[in-house]
């Protein structure tokens, strides 16, 4: 009998590789990918915010109703959380597999309902349901946990201390895919820590990457403030820089650029070091894409320490700001420090993200201008009906259009930047 399963994911890049080592691993046990009517239903959560945790809540109540007969497998932070914490919300789960147990989760799906999949192994048939996939994007994890504790974060007490894969498995990984990937984006919880349990570096990593695969793209999802050190720094200037398989894309996760909320985070770098270092990243790349995470409202933050990460922001290389509002999460160090410093009222919370959302738009917005005239190999990543065009990731992961033209998703171009039209950069193909 043909088994079927359709699987979610919530949060970090980390989470959507863990989803897709989850799904083939699935699908080379003998499962069916089936978005109709799976038998089981897989969802990979997060929860590094209230909100997160809260949207995974919801989907699993959606779930229930669309598909009643499927059991119910949760596993990620959210459920981590609530195992540890003995949470009415596992009974939501016919399985709730930790974190620390997730390798085994195929295992432990087939031991709870004795599923005996017949051993079909056709993963490269089967239908690609989710944007990374269908574009030929592979996540890949290459490190877990996290050492830093940043008081506000959740994700150390769920995920444990650093365990790095090792670079030969890795590169297995990537390799053992046919077809090959059009692209690799390497994911850590922490990419400081990669390697420091192995005897292995990040250096190494993509050094391997380079010599040992022949994926067209790599990249990173997130590289943390810690790992831009000098030698990171030398060897983007000397080997990276033009080297036109690695994405000039750095995702650094700063949280704020007000050093005494850095410390109330307990974040333990001076905004003063990180600029310095994003300089030097723009003056080797000068079409290097910078992007950061901020959290604005922590414990704290005067109107005085908002105005000096704004400020900061606008000086900053830094070309795309996601940004969060503080929530507490209970049995986190805030929820101690909440004690010594003060809470920032929500509609605060809400001026300071909306105006540093305003401030992203704007950067972003002139970044893009600069690319104009410039070539660029580029992704494409789905056909758009509405605006009779591909969409398309250019080198360096700005968003690209390419009009009136059809290209298969995962099929790389050379392009030219033309324009800018709402916020993307418009493409023709080089002749």
């Amino acid at each position: 009998m043909k088994r079927t399963f359709q699987s979610f994911v919530f949060g970090c890049r980390v989470n959507e590789a863990e989803r897709a080592q989850i799904d083939l691993k699935l699908v080379e046990a003998g499962y069916h990918i089936d978005t109709h009517s799976p038998q089981v239903l897989i969802i990979n959560t997060c929860a590094i915010t209230g909100k997160a945790e809260r949207e995974a809540r919801q989907l699993i109540a959606q779930l229930k109703k669309r598909h009643p007969e499927a059991k119910i497998v949760i596993t990620g932070c959210s459920a981590t959380y609530w195992h540890q914490h003995n949470s009415a919300y596992a009974g939501m789960a016919d399985l709730l597999i930790p974190n620390t147990q997730k390798p085994r989760l195929i295992e432990a799906i087939e031991s709870k309902w004795g599923f005996d999949a017949p051993g079909l192994k056709d993963a490269e048939n089967e239908p690609l349901d989710d944007k990374f996939r269908y574009s030929r994007r592979l996540l890949v994890k290459i490190q877990d946990g996290c050492h830093r504790f940043c008081s506000y974060c959740i994700v150390p007490y769920l995920r444990g201390q650093p365990q790095s894969v090792p670079i030969k498995q890795i590169v297995q990984y990537v390799n053992s895919f046919a077809p090959s990937p059009s692209e690799v984006i390497l994911s850590a919880i922490n990419t400081e820590s990669f390697g420091k349990d192995t005897g292995e570096s990040l250096l190494d990593l993509i050094a391997a990457m380079k010599e040992q695969t022949h994926v067209p793209r790599i990249g990173f999802g997130s590289i943390h403030p810690w790992s831009l050190n000098t030698d990171f720094l030398q060897f983007y200037k000397d080997t990276l820089v033009n080297e036109p398989r690695f994405l000039p894309f750095f995702h650094v996760p700063l949280q704020s650029c007000s050093n005494p909320v850095l410390k109330y985070m307990n974040r333990p770098y001076k905004i003063e070091d990180i600029k310095e270092s994003l300089n030097a990243i723009v003056m080797s790349k000068p079409d290097v894409f910078i992007a950061t995470d901020i959290i604005v409202g922590f414990l704290g933050e005067t109107d005085e320490l908002f105005e000096e990460t704004y400020r900061q922001l606008v000086s900053l290389p830094i070309s795309r700001i996601h940004v969060f509002r503080f929530s507490l999460r209970p049995h986190t160090a805030a929820d101690t420090l909440k004690k010594t410093l003060f809470e920032v009222p929500e509609n605060i919370k809400k001026e300071r993200a909306h105006r540093l959302i305003q401030l992203s738009n704007k950067k972003y917005a002139a970044f893009v201008k600069t690319l104009i005239g410039s070539a660029s190999h580029a992704l494409a990543i789905r056909y758009d009906e509405k605006q009779k065009g591909t969409r398309l990731l250019l080198h360096n992961q700005v968003e690209g259009f390419l009009p009136n033209k059809k290209v298969l998703p995962g099929k790389l171009l050379n392009v030219t930047i033309k324009s800018v039209k709402r916020e993307k950069a418009v493409c023709e193909l080089e002749s």
